[in-house]
C-alpha cells in the first residue's frame, strides 16, 4: 500500500523513498516486529486459555521436558504470519505475481500447520492427522505456486535449473521443473517442521536464511548487480525482500515470548508456513540448490530423521539415540541452550557459504 505513495512522488519529493525495496523491506521488518510483538500477549493469553494443558509432549522424548514445557501453548506461528501478512500487505508492491504466489503458499501451509496443531491440542496426542493426507495437501499447494512461477518467469529461465557457483552452467527442466520446484517447496516445508523441536531452535535459522534470501531476492532482481555478480537475473522478484523483511522482524517479536523458557510455541503453524515461504522464495530467484547450503541445518535434521526411519524399518536398530537430531544431543548430556545457541552457529556459518556462490562464479 505505502508502495503506491511513491506515485505522487513528482508533486511531493520525499515520497519517492517509497520507491526503494531497500526503504521499504527495513519498514516492513520494523512494522512486523512492533506488530507481532504488541499483539503477542493478548494471543498468548488467549490460547493458553482455550488450549487449556497446551500442546502434548511427547512421552518417549527427553524425560525433563515433561517438566520444563507441559502446560505450554502452541499455534505460535500465528503472531508470526500476522505480523507477515499485515507488513507485507502496507509495504509490499502488491502488483508484483511473486508476492502473491509467496503469500498463497505461506499461508496455505500455515493453514496445513494450523489443523494439525488443533488436532495435536484437542486429542492431546503428538500425532495430527494423516502425514499422506498433509503432504497430499502441501503438494497440490506448491504445484499450483510453482506452476505460477513458471509462466510468469522468463522463458528459458522460468523453467531452468541453475547451479552455484558456476554462471553459465543450468539445466533446463521443460514442464518437469513444476514437479521439482513443488519437491523443493515440500521438503523446506517440512525440514524447518522437524527443526522446531526446542525453544528458539527454529526461528533463528529460520531469520537467518530469510536475511539470506532477503539479500538472494534484491540482487537477483536487479539487472544492475546481477549482471555484475554474474547471477542470472529473474525480473521483478526484488520485492520479495520486502517479505523476507516480514520474517526477520515478526520472528524477533515472536523469539522476545519464545526464548527458553517459552512462552509459547511456533507449532506446525509457523513452521511449516515458514519453510514454505522460504521454498518458494528460493525457486522464484533461480536458487533452490542454495536453499540446500543456507538451510542446511534444516536438512540435516530432516535427513537424520530419514536415516532413522530407514534404518529401523531395515535392520531393526536406530542409528541416533533420538530423532530429530537436536533429540540425540539432548541424550548425549548437552543442555538445550547448547543445542540451540551451536545450532545458531551452523546456522550461520551456512548463511556464509551460501551468500558466497553469488560472487564466486
Amino acid at each position: 500500500m505505502f508502495y503506491y505513495l511513491s506515485q505522487f512522488g513528482d508533486q511531493v519529493s520525499v515520497l519517492n523513498v517509497f520507491r526503494y525495496i531497500t526503504f521499504r523491506t527495513g519498514g516492513a521488518t520494523f512494522t512486523a516486529l512492533l506488530f507481532s510483538f504488541m499483539l503477542g500477549p493478548a494471543i498468548i493469553s488467549a490460547l493458553r486459555i482455550r488450549q487449556g494443558k497446551g500442546q502434548p509432549i511427547r512421552a518417549d522424548g527427553p524425560q525433563n521436558h515433561l517438566v520444563t514445557k507441559i502446560g505450554t501453548p502452541t499455534m505460535g506461528g500465528l503472531m508470526i504470519l500476522s505480523g507477515l501478512v499485515v507488513s507485507t500487505l502496507l509495504w509490499a508492491d502488491l502488483s508484483s505475481p511473486y508476492v502473491w504466489i509467496v503469500l498463497f503458499v505461506t499461508l496455505g501451509f500455515g493453514l496445513i500447520g494450523l489443523y494439525d496443531d488443533y488436532l495435536k491440542v484437542t486429542r492431546q496426542t503428538h500425532k495430527g492427522f494423516s502425514g499422506k493426507a498433509r503432504l497430499s495437501i502441501e503438494f497440490a499447494i506448491a504445484l499450483i505456486a510453482c506452476f505460477f512461477v513458471a509462466q510468469v518467469g522468463q522463458a528459458p529461465l522460468s523453467t531452468e535449473l541453475t547451479f552455484p557457483f558456476f554462471k553459465d552452467v543450468v539445466l533446463n527442466l521443460g514442464w518437469f521443473f513444476v514437479p521439482v520446484a513443488a519437491f523443493v517447496v515440500v521438503g523446506a516445508g517440512n525440514a524447518v517442521n522437524l527443526t522446531d523441536g526446542l525453544d528458539g531452535l527454529a526461528i533463528v535459522p529460520v531469520m537467518i536464511a530469510a536475511a539470506s534470501f532477503g539479500i538472494i531476492a534484491y540482487l537477483a532482481g536487479n539487472a544492475v548487480f546481477a549482471d555484475y555478480l554474474q547471477i542470472h537475473f529473474t525480473q521483478g522478484t526484488g520485492e520479495l525482500a520486502v517479505i523476507c523483511g516480514t520474517v526477520i522482524g515478526a520472528g524477533l517479536g515472536f523469539l522476545w515470548y519464545n526464548a527458553p523458557p517459552a512462552a509459547i510455541f511456533m507449532g506446525d503453524t509457523g513452521s511449516l508456513a515458514l519453510g514454505g515461504m522460504l521454498g518458494a522464495v528460493a525457486v522464484a530467484t533461480k536458487h533452490e540448490i542454495v536453499l540446500a547450503i543456507i538451510g542446511g541445518l534444516f536438512v540435516l535434521e530432516a535427513v537424520s530423521v530419514i536415516i532413522q526411519v530407514g534404518s529401523y524399518k531395515l535392520t531393526g536398530k536406530r542409528v541416533f539415540r533420538m530423532a530429530p537430531i537436536h533429540h540425540h544431543f539432548e541424550h548425549l548430556g548437552w543442555t538445550e541452550p547448547q543445542i540451540v545457541i551451536r545450532f545458531w552457529i551452523i546456522a550461520v556459518m551456512l548463511a556464509l557459504i551460501g551468500l558466497a556462490t553469488l560472487k564466486i562464479r
